[in-house]
């Protein structure tokens, strides 16, 4: 919490009891006691952060003072560019959503049967 890694207490638990925080490599669940030296693993908004914990600290802190209290690790190996073409791949792939929800307008059911009578005329 005085890290604020997450804005509430409550979104930290969620985020435990959903498997997106890893303790020296094991799921952490949300009172897991933290010592110095610890290696913590953060799935957050999509990206992993990868932390060694420096310090504790007794109460929440001003940021400033939060951030000495752990090490974040870069482990960046790809160009922003490449980062940006595989995000832009994943919202390719993800299913096409109908424009409207519901029956078709007046318009859309005489174009469906227009539609249908030529798909009619050439089956035959």
């Amino acid at each position: 919490m005085a890290a604020r890694f997450y804005k509430t207490r409550s979104q930290a638990s969620q985020a435990c009891q959903g498997g997106k925080v890893k303790v020296n490599g094991i799921s952490a669940k949300p009172h897991k006691l933290i010592h110095v030296g610890d290696r913590i693993l953060i799935h957050h908004h999509g990206k992993y952060r990868e932390i060694e914990v420096l310090g504790l600290a007794e109460r929440g802190l001003p940021p400033a003072i939060a951030k000495t209290l752990y090490k974040e690790e870069s482990k960046k190996t790809l160009s922003p560019e490449i980062e940006e073409k595989i995000q832009w791949l994943f919202r390719s792939i993800q299913p096409a959503r109908r424009k409207f929800k519901g029956r078709p307008t007046k318009k859309e059911r005489r174009q469906m049967e227009k539609f249908f009578r030529e798909m009619g005329k050439w089956s035959h």
